[in-house]
């Protein structure tokens, strides 16, 4: 096989798994009350606060569409911003109490959906493919920093 067909396969299946994350954010949002945005969004905020620059990065976002977004999630009451102590131009995303549990449920949800698509792999092949995709993200983070 071609290097290039195997390049090819690489990225064809990425894409496919990227729909299939997509699908699984959106059946869990519905679940859970939330667009697939607001799950993603409650989901990366389970780590602690994030700001509001890396929050659009982070979710592909237009700086207007993310104040759209947790202006919507804020009314819920399931984030709440803070501004930044070192710089008062900028703003940091919390989740509050119930955010909390809510971003929890999501997040569980979505790890147990996706966990659950592997569980027929072998742990080694579950490993190897956990390995890879590490190594594509730390590789496109280098690229990206530059």
């Amino acid at each position: 096989m071609s290097e290039n067909a195997q390049e090819t396969r690489i990225a064809d299946a990425l894409i496919q798994v990227t729909r299939l994350v997509e699908r699984v954010f959106a059946e869990v949002g519905r679940h859970c009350e939330l667009t697939p945005q607001q799950a993603q969004l409650l989901c990366l905020l389970t780590d602690g606060p994030i700001g509001m620059t890396d929050l659009s990065r982070l979710l592909n976002l237009e700086k207007s569409s993310l104040t759209g977004l947790v202006d919507r999630v804020e009314r819920r009451g399931l984030v709440a911003r803070h501004r930044d102590t070192c710089d008062r131009r900028a703003w940091h995303v919390a989740l509050t109490e119930e955010g909390q549990r809510a971003g929890a449920e999501t997040h569980d949800l979505v790890n147990a959906r996706l966990e659950a698509l592997a569980e027929d792999l072998p742990a080694s092949d579950r490993d190897q493919v956990a390995a890879a995709l590490v190594h594509l993200l730390a590789a496109h983070r280098r690229t990206t920093a530059d």
